[in-house]
């Protein structure tokens, strides 16, 4: 999970900071799972077999989605429409987390962003 070329070395090097609490949002999952099942991921079927066994040996935490994200996501004054980012950025605010994530737009939403 942390192999990829596309991820910036300050964001792998977050991630596998020592001592650091780090959060695998479940949208995620369903994220990959639905993209796969559309066809516009090619890889989801070999990052969904194992994704849980991956998320523990990478030392992630798997972040539930709880009806009060969910009714944060709904509720965000924000013009960003895509439900699976709405979620994200809810999670984000409640827990206090920064996100890992290329999407600039998330920088408008008030939320901490990490990628360089």
């Amino acid at each position: 999970m942390t192999s990829s070329p596309r991820l910036p070395k300050k964001a792998k090097a977050t991630i596998e900071a020592e001592g650091r609490q780090v959060f695998a949002s479940a949208v995620n999952a369903y994220e990959i799972a639905l993209k796969h099942r559309l066809g516009k991921l090619d890889v989801g079927a070999a990052l969904l077999q194992s994704y849980e066994t991956d998320l523990r040996e990478v030392g992630l935490i798997e972040l539930p989605v709880s009806t009060l994200h969910a009714l944060t996501a709904g509720s965000l004054e924000t013009a960003h429409r895509d439900p699976f980012d709405r979620l994200l950025i809810a999670q984000a605010k409640i827990e206090g987390l920064i996100l890992i994530s290329n999407e600039a737009l998330f920088d408008r939403c008030g939320v901490q962003r990490l990628w360089d």
